[in-house]
């Protein structure tokens, strides 16, 4: 998980001012902050660990964290008293569930879990293959599987197109916030890396919803190399508060 953390993070400054190279230096910008992506995620863990409902968890940490940049419908929906998904098709539904990648030991549990995660608010059919999709890649690296395994896995059960490159994206490549124009592309940030942090910039350097596209990348990155490097989970740790450093820190040891 806080693999998905320290994407979103590194990601942060690059949302609405696009790079497109790999490149970039310094790794944590100054300006680097946990966004709602890392905020929604801790929420989607806490709500595991205690067994509570994902629509009070949500709406407890965006009542917590008011200020993380949230979507403008997830905020109307999260203020309201509605426990209807407002049939998003955007990629925030990917970006919190990196949680239930880890969490669960079957495959078929990890894609149930994963729809209901993304029904409270995204359940339009595009939402929920999303998530399905990035919560599918995390426990597929988390067993080990190949990356070209992983990669026909993802093109057969959810019809993206894996085929590309990176390079053939890039040039043309926009901020797209919709799942179907951004959670293959940060599968394929982690099919082309080779290692975590090589993830997390391929992803950044598309210059498309950078935050997110990292947050997504860098989950099935730390699952599928074992961790965070040292220095990147130092420097993502000491940006979260003492709350949502519980939760993960309950998290790893349960799920580890």
């Amino acid at each position: 998980m806080l693999g998905a953390i320290a994407g979103d993070i590194i990601g942060s400054v690059y949302e609405g001012r696009p790079i497109k190279t790999p490149y970039f230096y310094p790794l944590f910008d100054p300006l680097s902050r946990p966004t709602d992506d890392t905020v929604l995620t801790v929420a989607l863990a806490d709500s595991i660990l205690s067994g509570t409902d994902y629509i009070d968890r949500l709406r407890e940490y965006f009542l917590t964290y008011p200020h993380a940049g949230y979507g403008g419908n997830f905020m109307r929906w999260a203020m309201s008293r509605s426990r209807k998904g407002y049939n998003s098709w955007g990629n925030g539904s990917a970006m919190r569930v990196s949680p239930i990648g880890l969490a669960y030991d079957s495959l078929d549990e990890v894609l149930e879990k994963a729809k209901g995660s993304a029904e409270v608010t995204h359940n339009h059919p595009e939402g929920v293959k999303g998530a399905q999709a990035t919560a599918a890649a995390v426990f597929l690296a988390r067993q080990k599987t190949s990356k070209e395994d992983i990669r026909r896995y993802i093109q057969e059960t959810f019809q993206y197109d894996l085929d590309r490159t990176l390079d053939e994206i890039r040039p043309n490549y926009r901020f797209d916030v919709s799942c179907q124009g951004s959670v293959p592309e940060s599968i394929l940030a982690f099919l082309e890396s080779s290692d975590y942090e090589d993830a997390v910039r391929k992803a950044v350097s598309l210059g498309g919803d950078s935050d997110t596209m990292a947050c997504i990348a860098g989950g099935i990155a730390a699952a599928y190399y074992g961790g965070v490097p040292d220095e990147i989970k130092a420097e993502a740790w000491m940006r979260l508060d003492k709350r949502m450093q519980g939760v993960v820190r309950e998290f790893t040891n349960r799920y580890h």
